[in-house]
């Protein structure tokens, strides 16, 4: 019996999501002094906590998440910078976490719009993109964590289908789910 599956296949070669209006490609390095500048207002961390990360400090995570595992290849770790196909500007990033569950890839999901570039629809377009890219690659269970006071944040869960589950961490943050629905394909019996 082989490894769990941690990673879908593909990754990172056939990782660039494409929307309506966004591209969606792993994160690299290079992409690390733009992001600084999307990433670098303060009001980003008033709810969750944290500041601005340097270009320095994102090139040396994004070192780290060019692999896409953890060290002990238990988590899937899958970054995608967000960006505007039609000028090439970065506006974000969406992350999935991804492991092994008991009935197939369960995958945690995350976003982030720069401040500037909110309120235009690109978390929701960016995070349902990822969802459908996990969904499509055998992902079985598909969550978020949000912090209460993040209303943004609960929307774009609602519109993508996620439902509040009650269950929250010790850091408070509730657990947002959807389970899609993986169809058997016609003629296969039960």
């Amino acid at each position: 019996m082989g490894q769990p599956m941690v990673v879908p296949a593909g990754w990172p070669r056939d990782a660039v999501v494409r929307t309506a209006r966004l591209r969606l490609e792993p994160v690299r390095v290079g992409h690390a002094e733009e992001m600084a500048v999307v990433l670098g207002d303060p009001a980003l961390y008033a709810i969750t906590g944290g500041a601005p990360p340097t270009a320095d400090q994102l090139t040396a995570r994004y070192e780290r998440w060019e692999r896409p595992s953890s060290d002990d290849g238990r988590e899937g770790w899958l970054n995608w910078v967000v960006l505007r196909d039609a000028d090439d500007t970065a506006v974000g990033t969406v992350q999935a976490t991804t492991a092994a569950g008991a009935h197939g890839l369960v995958a945690e999901v995350a976003w982030v719009i720069g401040v500037p570039f909110q309120g235009h629809g690109y978390a929701t377009e960016a995070a349902e993109a990822v969802v459908g890219w996990l969904v499509a690659r055998g992902a079985r269970d598909v969550h978020a964590h949000i912090a209460p006071e993040h209303l943004s944040s609960e929307a774009v869960a609602r519109r993508i289908g996620m439902r509040a589950t009650g269950e929250f961490r010790d850091d408070g943050e509730q657990r947002w789910r959807v389970r899609p629905v993986h169809r058997k394909p016609p003629g296969n019996p039960g």
